[in-house]
């Protein structure tokens, strides 16, 4: 790419409530942003990193302080995967890496990423934080316009249930997902199952722990499974066959929408469905996800929803949709 000019910030954005899920309540997220400038044209991207993995705002800045010889050297993107690991830092700067890559160029992300026609509004899931029953079932009527809901748990197994019941007597009509966020224990599972497959629940993220993957080798649910903290980077995905029915996809994990877009691949050579989440950032860092999430079977890309002020201009929610125009991010 040539030599570039490489800026690093980091902001503390605040939620406008608390998001609670099991063994976690978040008030604030933390993000770094980067920006690739080569004197003519710039490339920017967002990263908030892995929290479970202790790949905070301090891992972060100092793997990329690291690299900074590196990265101003102007790698390729797939150059990149070999300069930075999986995570939020390489997620940022490979974006970075898209955007600039796509002004020089004059031609926007998702032409270079190889879709074969301008991205459409893709329907996304909306989240409801675990709080009481009553509490949920008011979050989710109020997501009015929503088609696709998921309801994060906490692993109390009777109370996730009358959660997700009060949650589905609240809207019938929408699709309904949950996760467990690994919160439960291998000994759970077919009563949650069986539970969940009363209220018509389409899919269960994560219920067991990062580690046991091994606990649901031969085992067959009704609900399908998702794996999210389980399946990190492209080298998780070929141990997912077997016990995932649906791989999870997030950048802030597998390090940016290079290796995303390796992933979708390989997890369709499996067999396997292919999902697109998002950890909790603004709508720079929605937007390579909404380029990822035109490949994808599932999108939970609510990120922005939870802030109490966005980037401007920012992504668009309409109709129970996700749009992010060339005006947000990648041209």
């Amino acid at each position: 790419m040539g030599a570039l000019r490489l800026s690093v910030a980091t902001e503390t954005l605040r939620l406008a409530q608390p998001f609670r899920i099991a063994g976690y309540v978040f008030e604030t997220a933390d993000v770094l942003v980067v920006e690739l400038d080569d004197g003519t044209y710039r490339g920017r991207g967002e990263g908030a990193g892995v929290y479970y993995l202790g790949d905070d705002l301090t891992h972060m800045a100092a793997a990329i302080a690291r690299a900074r010889n590196a990265i101003e050297a102007g790698p390729t993107r797939e150059a990149l995967r070999a300069i930075l690991p999986p995570g939020g830092a390489r997620n940022a700067v490979d974006a970075a890496l898209w955007e600039l890559e796509a002004a020089r160029r004059g031609q926007p992300v998702w032409a270079l990423a190889g879709l074969a026609e301008a991205p459409r509004p893709i329907v996304t899931t909306f989240t409801v934080s675990a709080d009481t029953p009553e509490a949920m079932a008011a979050v989710a009527l109020s997501y009015a316009a929503a088609r696709s809901i998921k309801v994060k748990l906490t692993g109390e197994l009777d109370l996730d249930l009358a959660r997700v019941a009060a949650v589905r007597a609240a809207r019938p009509d929408v699709w309904l997902g949950v996760d467990g966020n690994q919160g439960f224990a291998r000994g759970d599972l077919d009563a949650l199952v069986a539970g969940l497959s009363a209220h018509r629940v389409s899919l269960l993220e994560q219920p067991l722990p990062r580690g046991r993957e091994a606990d649901l080798d031969g085992y067959r649910s009704p609900v399908p499974i998702a794996g999210d903290e389980s399946l990190l980077s492209l080298a998780d995905v070929a141990g997912a066959v077997g016990r995932f029915d649906v791989v999870n996809i997030k950048l802030d994990k597998c390090g940016g929408l290079t290796e995303g877009l390796l992933m979708v691949a390989e997890a369709r050579a499996r067999g396997l469905s292919v999902m697109v989440g998002t950890m909790i950032g603004t709508s720079l860092a929605t937007a390579p996800g909404f380029v990822l999430g035109q490949l994808a079977d599932l999108v939970d890309l609510d990120g922005p929803t939870f802030l109490a002020g966005d980037r401007t201009p920012g992504v668009c929610y309409d109709d129970g949709t996700l749009f992010a125009g060339p005006e947000v991010w990648g041209g």
